[in-house]
């Protein structure tokens, strides 16, 4: 479902009684947790957090108006998703990341790309969620992003 909100309050006050605690922990755990320089704002419908023009004016290259984006979540109809561009791109990320899922959590990873669908709503892993935005900076995401466009 694509959002029409234009802020995180917005968005989350928008949501089903249901998603309202456990989309709220995550945007908090994610700000808490993501090194400084992503902004947040919203995109593609999805409550995200991009490198701003201020440090990528190059922007995304798909739309250079857009900022380069790294991490979104979204309440979707049947889970609530987590779009990490890190582990998309980076080998060594995804690897850390599907050997620490089951050390947090009881149900089977359902992932694709770099979307992480979490379908429980009690048992989504907040703690690894927050130690996994912790492993990219902007300065980082910029290399990996330059690197994979100029294939």
């Amino acid at each position: 479902m694509r959002s029409e909100a234009k802020t995180a309050l917005e968005y989350l006050s928008s949501l089903p009684e249901e998603r309202i605690e456990p989309m709220d922990k995550l945007y908090k755990v994610i700000n808490k947790n993501l090194p400084k320089g992503f902004a947040e704002g919203m995109g593609y419908g999805m409550l995200g957090w991009a490198v701003p023009h201020s440090l990528y004016p190059a922007g995304y290259h798909c739309d250079p108006k857009q900022p380069l984006p790294f991490l979104s979540i979204a309440s979707q109809k049947n889970f609530i998703a987590l779009y990490h561009m890190g582990i998309y791109s980076d080998p060594e990320l995804l690897k850390w990341f599907t050997d620490e899922y089951p050390k947090h959590c009881k149900r089977k990873l359902d992932m694709g790309k770099s979307c992480i669908r979490l379908k429980y709503m009690d048992d989504i892993p907040y703690e690894l969620i927050g130690e996994l935005v912790k492993k990219m900076t902007p300065k980082q995401w910029i290399a990996m992003y330059e690197k994979a466009l100029k294939r």
